[in-house]
């Protein structure tokens, strides 16, 4: 492995200093007037907005309702109170320091409060950019509490965004867990493939690290690609690049109002991650998370629907993607619907025993987006 000089800055990270985190360069990329910077610094104020030079350029600054802007453009309805900041569980299922355990074959680590661009449907939207309360601080305690548990076979390194991590952060989660013998793989969880894939092809340090420690356990990247325009010559890049070195990746979208609620565009999504081997396996139904809940859900009828519609368009691979939620007691794939006002769910990983690869049915509103805790199964 190459010997890379201690404290040498990187051109992607000169880069990060020209990001767009406050409204006044924000309005300015804009073109908007002065008066509606009060608004979006009301916003940010709140959740915290980071959008890189790249993912900007994706915007179509003349379409109002352009899907790239709505996943990086403050929106006044974030200052909705509507819904929970943890709508999975998280705080009841950490066990150490960073370090939640809510699936017994996988751990995972939340390893940074910091993204490359600040996502308004993200569903830690209580952490990112705000308090590091909830992360992992000691990658030695961590590692210490997987090989306490064999149980554990897999970790999700995540965030955060885990490649946001330095170099020597991420050589450090490496090294411990791929001596660890009852892991099978290692996971990280990244958008920066997307939103900032300079991090990846300008980093040879990094690849370096993923090829050295890919040749003792299997390494995946698990990124978040959510419309065909996020495939861009940059992306496919980095995506090639981690692929040359022996890391896996996949892709896990999250359905989301106003861009890509549409059969045909996330059709073209699914084609489109086949095309570069990125195996799509995950479709998620938008967290009811407070500052989220009100514009991006999509209720649960008509999401099976587009989700169904898509997978019709696909190969062999594409079909194989799962509709899910990140529910309390599970991640649930929601399968469709069985008869007049009820859908039909299956427990694809559960959090209590009693929950294992339950099959059940419940009543659904047509405006519904989300399942009640308690679920009331028929």
């Amino acid at each position: 492995m190459k010997v890379y000089e201690r404290g040498m800055r990187m051109e992607w990270q000169k880069e990060l200093k020209n990001c767009i985190t406050n409204a006044e360069e924000l309005c300015d990329k804009l073109e908007l007037p002065a008066e509606e910077r009060e608004k979006y610094e009301k916003i940010i104020s709140k959740f915290p907005m980071m959008i890189t030079p790249y993912y900007f350029s994706l915007i179509d600054v003349n379409d109002p309702d352009d899907p790239i802007a709505k996943m990086c453009i403050p929106s006044e309805a974030e200052l909705l109170q509507e819904g929970s900041f943890d709508t999975s569980g998280e705080g009841e299922n950490t066990k150490w320091e960073g370090v939640q355990h809510k699936y017994t074959q996988t751990a995972l680590i939340l390893s940074t409060n910091v993204c490359a661009m600040y996502c308004r449907h993200c569903f830690r939207k209580r952490l990112v950019g705000l308090s590091d309360a909830e992360l992992n601080k000691k990658v030695d305690e961590a590692a210490a509490y997987v090989k306490e548990h064999p149980e554990v076979t897999n970790v999700l390194i995540t965030g955060g965004d885990a490649l946001m991590n330095p170099n020597a952060i991420i050589s450090r989660y490496l090294s411990e867990f791929t001596e660890i013998e009852n892991l099978d793989f290692i996971r990280f969880g990244s958008r920066v493939p997307v939103t900032f894939p300079q991090r990846i092809y300008e980093d040879n340090e990094l690849l370096d690290l993923f090829e050295k420690y890919a040749s003792v356990k299997p390494i995946y990247v698990v990124t978040q690609f959510n419309h065909p325009r996020e495939i861009t010559p940059e992306s496919i890049r980095a995506v090639k690049e981690l692929q040359s070195r022996g890391i896996q990746v996949r892709n896990q979208s999250v359905l989301l109002k106003g861009v890509n609620d549409d059969p045909n565009v996330l059709g073209e999504l699914l084609r489109g991650l086949t095309r570069l081997e990125v195996v799509p396996y995950y479709i998620f139904q938008c967290r009811p998370v407070t500052g989220v809940k009100g514009h991006f859900q999509v209720p649960l009828r008509k999401g099976v629907k587009i989700v169904d519609e898509a997978k019709a368009l696909q190969n062999g691979l594409g079909k194989s993607v799962r509709y899910v939620m990140s529910h309390p007691r599970g991640k649930i794939e929601i399968l469709g619907e069985s008869e007049a006002d009820k859908m039909l769910f299956k427990f694809h990983q559960n959090k209590y025993p009693a929950d294992r690869s339950k099959i059940f049915i419940t009543d659904i509103k047509d405006d519904a987006t989300w399942l009640d805790y308690e679920l009331n199964p028929v």
